[in-house]
């Protein structure tokens, strides 16, 4: 074996041995710490592998038609209000868009160069110049998990070599997170729960399904995910209760120094309410934001929140499947007769 072929075998085992390292820490904080901070643990724990800026990590409306939105998330070294800054530009970011469609992949990029310069002045308001990110399905949710680690501009670009060591560490990582949350809400077929969350005691949210997202937001149409609205928070303290979301039920249930959060709610169409249903008929049959508002007497906005809430409670992904689902005998459809 030639010097440079030693020297490259001996730098490999020692990352390899500081991964092992790193993954070994990571078991130990499922078993020892808590849920509360396990992610943002785990991320710091990979620092010391693979360094970085910054962090953001959640879980994220799967892609479609809709504007990405993202419903449960944590952050490091990044301000409380980094999601609130990012939804409104959240429709342009390309590199968003991109890794929501590649779950499994790591995705990196470099630079301030995204196609829309609001965009890019968002990145720049947080020095995010080099970004490596990488999503995975969460069927259980109906959302998307991601993590994206950030570096500055005067920083060097992830290398590929970081890139297959964060797809590895952040297998371990989502799996175990899981794994937290199925052992917390211990959902079973005979609970009757349609959906499940996870909140600490301030309201912060550890884990939200796609239909939970949709019922809050269909009674409390300025929520945007993180941290449920106040009314709920103030019931936090008298678990177990139940509070009644329009149609749907919420029973909260303690569990340590977490709230469960199950619902339950009329299942498919039944649970949307009446413009919500004319909305997406009028979507599925091809007509623009602009067209169905003006049809409806609404803002393009409250369309697009109404057909966010649609695609989360009907589980859509894309506008064929949310047509397929109009048609289908005994759901939408009907429902609007009977309206």
């Amino acid at each position: 074996m030639g010097e440079g072929n030693k020297v490259d075998g001996d730098a490999t085992m020692v990352t390899l041995k500081a991964f092992n390292h790193c993954v070994l820490h990571l078991g130990r904080l499922a078993r020892e710490s808590g849920a509360s901070r396990f992610i943002a643990d785990g991320l710091q724990t990979f620092a010391q592998l693979v360094p970085f800026t910054s962090a953001w990590w959640g879980e994220m409306s799967p892609p479609g038609n809709i504007t990405p939105q993202s419903w449960m998330h944590g952050r490091i070294n990044l301000p409380e209000s980094f999601a609130a800054e990012w939804h409104p530009v959240a429709a342009n970011d390309k590199f968003s868009h991109t890794t929501l469609n590649q779950p499994g992949e790591v995705l990196r990029d470099s630079g301030f160069n995204d196609p829309c310069e609001a965009v890019n002045d968002f990145a720049r308001r947080h020095d995010l110049f080099h970004l490596m990110c990488i999503t995975f399905e969460l069927p259980e949710s109906g959302l998307m998990f991601f993590v994206c680690l950030y570096r500055g501009e005067h920083e060097q670009a992830f290398s590929e070599t970081e890139g297959e060591l964060f797809a590895a560490y952040c297998e371990h990582l989502f799996q175990l997170w899981r794994f937290q949350v199925q052992d917390m809400i211990r959902f079973d077929t005979e609970h009757g729960a349609s959906d499940s969350g996870i909140a600490r005691m301030d309201g912060s949210l550890l884990y939200v399904g796609a239909r939970l997202c949709a019922a809050i937001q269909r009674e409390l149409p300025g929520w945007s995910g993180s941290t449920l609205p106040v009314d709920v928070i103030a019931q936090l303290s008298k678990a177990p209760c139940v509070i009644r979301l329009g149609r749907c039920a919420l029973t909260l249930s303690p569990n340590a120094e977490h709230v469960i959060l199950s619902l339950d709610a009329p299942s498919g169409g039944d649970g949307l309410a009446p413009r919500e249903r004319s909305a997406a008929m009028l979507f599925a049959a091809g007509h623009s934001y602009k067209e169905i508002a003006k049809l409806l007497a609404l803002s393009p906005a409250t369309v697009r929140t109404y057909l966010r809430n649609c695609y989360l409670q009907l589980g859509v992904k894309s506008k064929v499947e949310l047509g397929s689902v109009l048609r289908s005998p005994g759901t939408l459809a009907e429902s609007v007769r009977r309206d």
